[in-house]
């Protein structure tokens, strides 16, 4: 088997950063994640949601909007089509890594 076909060919570096991940993953359960959710969710300071947030949206794999909600100002978070399907196909990569190693036990 050549390096090209291992799973972890298949782990996009923007992705697979563990909160950029559970950020991909929160707006594809829900239609869209309020940041104050994420942040406490995730467990990230402002700051740092922010920085990753951008990244997504740069790599076009979520929409970012600003609102209202009453007097308080939010911002909202929605994955994209190549959102979803970055986030499939990283899964996937990931489950086949799964199903590598728990091949690879003894016994």
């Amino acid at each position: 088997m050549s390096a090209t076909e291992h799973p972890t060919n298949g782990l996009d570096e923007t992705v697979h950063q563990r909160h950029r991940l559970g950020i991909l993953t929160i707006a594809a359960e829900a239609e869209s994640a309020d940041f104050g959710y994420l942040r406490d969710a995730l467990g990230l300071t402002p700051g740092n949601l922010s920085r990753h947030l951008t990244v997504l949206e740069d790599a076009g794999l979520i929409q970012v909007w600003k609102g209202y909600e009453g007097r308080r100002p939010r911002t909202w978070v929605r994955i994209t089509g190549p959102g979803r399907s970055a986030l499939a196909a990283e899964i996937a990569a990931l489950t086949e890594l799964l199903r590598r190693h728990e091949r690879a036990q003894p016994g």
